[in-house]
């Protein structure tokens, strides 16, 4: 009966330290997506208040080409997040 108890201990005891090392792991790749995550943001946001500021000096005489040159960048914005996507995509994936 001792034995048994003892390995039922013993048992609990890597379990739990099994858990505490998982939120652990888990904790640190949090940390470091958050980390990237805010280094993405502030330089997305720098962006979209530079189109903000390019779409505050449109009037009638250049709407059309700001129209277009507003365009070509989000459209730059949105391939340059992809390819970051991807590139994350490819690095997780080769490993």
């Amino acid at each position: 009966m001792k034995k048994t108890t003892t390995l039922l201990w013993i048992a609990l005891v890597v379990v739990i330290l099994g858990f505490g090392v998982g939120i652990y792991l888990q904790d640190l790749k949090h940390q470091e997506s958050t980390e990237a995550a805010w280094k993405a943001n502030r330089f997305n946001m720098e962006r979209y208040y530079k189109i903000r500021q390019f779409t505050g000096k449109i009037n009638a005489g250049n709407w059309e080409h700001m129209r277009d040159s507003i365009g070509s960048q989000l459209d730059s914005f949105m391939i340059l997040r992809y390819r970051k996507e991807m590139d994350s995509l490819n690095k997780s994936r080769s490993k």
